[in-house]
């Protein structure tokens, strides 16, 4: 069943997001998206996101008409506050305080900060964010609590009911190619292989038979781990 309001997406371009825009467009008349420039090292995500976006919405008249508008945010001043491996070539490795090296800190909340101001902007209360608790590379700006407390603050702040959906935050990866599957069949699960992006290196060069990435780095084994479960059969998603 539809919703009949408008839904903003943050569609980085990634396996996630990907799922995001298809569980939104199965459930909202209208869905815009929207995408951050922060200085990412695997800037070439910005590239996979309008591949993404085109091709979703060619998979079917539905899914087409209620695509709306896109919106890109220029947030590179945020790479400039903290030396980590997703924002400059330092090693991706596991830090002393248990974090990865490739956290940038309070990225997820700025942008759905960023995101919430343009939903207010264009009268738009449902938000929709990939993040995961479930089967995920350590980001405490991705759990569930982080989610819901933004939720709060975003409503306090701009005086709005604003609703957060993270519909893969209990879901892990090899879940997460399952519902890919059921929103959009064979053909979402090519799509999302062949042009959505991963992997922290942006390497594109080597095509898996999960899509593309350097094969080694913390997204490309969560993404080729799931590619495996989901392959094997018997994944099941939660009711």
């Amino acid at each position: 069943m539809t919703q009949a309001a408008t839904a903003m997406v943050l569609l980085s371009g990634g396996q996630d997001s990907a799922a995001c825009l298809g569980w939104a467009l199965s459930r909202f008349d209208t869905v815009e998206t929207m995408g951050l420039s922060y200085g990412q090292r695997h800037d070439v995500e910005l590239d996979c996101r309008r591949a993404v976006r085109e091709r979703t919405a060619a998979l079917g008249a539905e899914w087409r008409a209620r695509l709306g508008a896109d919106h890109v945010v220029d947030v590179s001043s945020l790479a400039g506050l903290g030396d980590t491996a997703l924002t400059s070539d330092a090693a991706i490795r596991l830090q002393d305080d248990g974090l990865p090296s490739t956290f940038v800190p309070g990225r997820n909340l700025v942008f759905l900060t960023y995101a919430a101001a343009l939903a207010y902007r264009r009268a738009i209360d449902h938000i929709v964010i990939g993040v995961c608790e479930t089967d995920y590379s350590g980001y405490p700006d991705c759990r569930d609590d982080a989610i819901k407390a933004m939720q709060l603050a975003l409503n306090l702040g701009m005086a709005r009911r604003f609703v957060l959906h993270t519909p893969l935050m209990w879901l892990d990866k090899g879940q997460t190619w399952a519902l890919i599957h059921e929103l959009g069949g064979h053909d979402f699960v090519e799509l999302v292989a062949e042009y959505s992006h991963t992997c922290y290196r942006g390497e594109r060069g080597q095509r898996h038979p999960w899509g593309y990435g350097c094969g080694e780095c913390p997204a490309c084994e969560l993404r080729a781990g799931g590619w495996q479960r989901f392959q094997e059969g018997g994944v099941e998603l939660p009711d």
